[in-house]
């Protein structure tokens, strides 16, 4: 199964929310709706979305706002930002991209140049949105035939594992709870157990450690708090 960017979508008008959610999902993305300044905010928190289509007029806080207090943050600074907003005079869009915006769109737009927008913004600030391949301390995964390798040899991973495996290498030496990884592997609409976790890092260590002796140990647990990928970590 792919495991699709994830992108909040910041907006309060029910109308153009659910036309971009549609449009969104419809070209493979995952797309989460948010109405409100601050619960996007405390969204953030709790999962790290791949992009974030943030309008500029928001109830509790503004767009510029939420995206200033992105930018001040390690976790959240390099997240892509697409701005939204009515206001078209040149000082509005110069405001929206000193704020952190890595783009800028004035309503009403076409949902096919947003896409093309959030293409691009991908290309350029997460590469690995568009590789086809992904690799980290020697493991590499092949996106077109669905594999993950050490050294030409294959490492033999059920679904689950493969998925899990993919999102912890995309985002090495980051430490994630299960709740988290729950959401960003499993999805956010599917009732598991929390424990689960732990069953399926258990088979993805085993089928490291059966491609190379000592390899299960790059995916590390971090005591009271979840998981995380690091080859370098004592």
């Amino acid at each position: 199964m792919e495991i699709k960017p994830f992108i909040l979508l910041v907006e309060d008008e029910e109308a153009i929310s659910t036309m971009l959610q549609y449009n969104l999902e419809q070209v493979g993305y995952e797309v989460d709706v948010v109405a409100d300044g601050e619960d996007a905010l405390y969204q953030i928190e709790e999962r790290i979305p791949d992009l974030i289509i943030l309008d500029w007029m928001l109830p509790s806080m503004s767009g510029v706002e939420i995206c200033r207090s992105l930018r001040s943050q390690e976790e959240t600074q390099s997240i892509p930002v697409i701005m939204l907003t009515a206001r078209g005079e040149e000082a509005d869009r110069v405001r929206g991209l000193d704020s952190g915006a890595d783009d800028y769109m004035i309503k009403p737009f076409s949902p096919k140049e947003l896409i093309a927008r959030i293409n691009a913004v991908f290309r350029r600030t997460r590469p690995l949105m568009t590789s086809r391949q992904v690799e980290y301390g020697g493991v590499s995964i092949d996106l077109d035939t669905y594999k993950a390798s050490f050294a030409g040899k294959n490492i033999r991973l059920g679904p689950t594992e493969f998925r899990l495996l993919l999102f912890l290498m995309e985002n090495p030496r980051k430490v994630y709870t299960r709740d988290q990884l729950l959401d960003a592997v499993w999805g956010r609409d599917v009732y598991v157990e929390n424990r689960t976790v732990d069953v399926h890092i258990r088979r993805l260590r085993k089928a490291l450690g059966e491609a190379k002796e000592g390899l299960d140990d790059m995916v590390r647990t971090v005591r009271s708090a979840g998981y995380m990928l690091d080859v370098d970590s004592d």
